[in-house]
């Protein structure tokens, strides 16, 4: 199994598209695990690192309602 991330291309990871890194929480606002996500280790990191600086500004929450 590969990532789809890597399929894709995908290089960077912008922090500004709350759609897209919504995909990648859970519905109470957890970030989901690479098992559930099946992205390799680095677009992990990315994706994680893109979710904290969103919640940092406001553009995602910490808890859902």
């Amino acid at each position: 199994m590969t990532c789809p991330l890597c399929q894709k291309a995908i290089e960077n990871i912008d922090y500004t598209n709350a759609d897209f890194l919504r995909q990648f929480l859970e519905e109470t606002g957890r970030i989901k695990s690479r098992r559930k996500t099946r992205l390799c280790a680095r677009h992990q990191r990315l994706i994680t690192q893109a979710i904290k600086r969103a919640r940092y500004l406001g553009l995602l929450p910490y808890v859902a309602d």
